[in-house]
């Protein structure tokens, strides 16, 4: 489940890609094949990096001189690299789980090279506002949610770092009344016939992609769009 849009993070063959917090590797193996770059996926989890390692099996390509792909554990607060060494970065879905995401951002805006192009995803505000109505177990797990963004707030925050907004999108409509159902019937979600129905249409809809539900979505995306996600370029020369 792809939430970045490389129509609108064009990556160019040499570029050092960063996913921070890239869970089980959706977009740092992504970037891989998408494109001759240099991929780096960084994660405070192990078991996630153990997973993304097994995933990028498939996709490795170890004799090719314009490739590479590396995985990292470290925290978004100190992050292990020179100041300016990533010509694009990924932050997606990780900054509502870090109490100092501000920090987060300075290490992000630190990493960026000059002209690099920086993508950030959060959870838009009135989906994950009823995730939290309906359940409190869906954030105080640990790890879980600390925050809802506000959109608007968040462009600010990370433009007063030198950053300019260019693009912004949403995603993933068809996953937000999923995840409503999950928080209305929290205790017994593992069971509910109805959540795993729901669920198997996802799983469907990801591996088939069919015309119908990708227009679906796409139509649905700028009202039930779980996720907001948001591009920025660094101008500085």
């Amino acid at each position: 489940m792809q939430t970045v849009d490389f129509r609108h993070l064009p990556l160019r063959p040499g570029d050092w890609v960063l996913d921070l917090g890239c869970g089980e590797g959706r977009h740092v193996i992504s970037a891989y094949a998408a494109a001759a770059v240099h991929a780096v996926g960084v994660d405070l989890g192990m078991e996630e990096l153990q997973a993304t390692s097994e995933k990028f099996q498939e996709f490795a390509q170890p004799d090719h001189p314009g490739r590479s792909f590396g995985l990292v554990s470290a925290t978004a607060l100190r992050l292990p690299f020179a100041d300016g060494c990533f010509d694009r970065v990924i932050c997606s879905e990780v900054l509502e789980h870090i109490p100092d995401y501000l920090a987060a951002l300075e290490e992000i805006r630190r990493v960026l090279r000059p002209g690099g192009l920086f993508c950030a995803s959060v959870p838009r505000r009135w989906p994950e506002r009823l995730c939290w109505a309906l359940s409190d177990a869906y954030h105080q797990v640990p790890g879980g949610h600390v925050r809802i963004f506000r959109a608007a707030e968040l462009r600010a925050q990370i433009e007063r770092l030198g950053l300019r907004h260019y693009h912004r999108h949403w995603a993933h409509a068809l996953h937000s009344p999923y995840w409503w159902l999950q928080c209305l019937f929290w205790p017994t979600r593992d069971n509910n016939w109805l959540l795993r129905l729901y669920h198997r249409l996802l799983v469907w809809d990801l591996m088939e992609r069919p015309r119908l539900t990708r227009t679906l979505e796409r139509c649905l995306n700028p009202l039930l769009g779980k996720s907001v996600v948001m591009y920025f370029r660094d101008e500085a020369v």
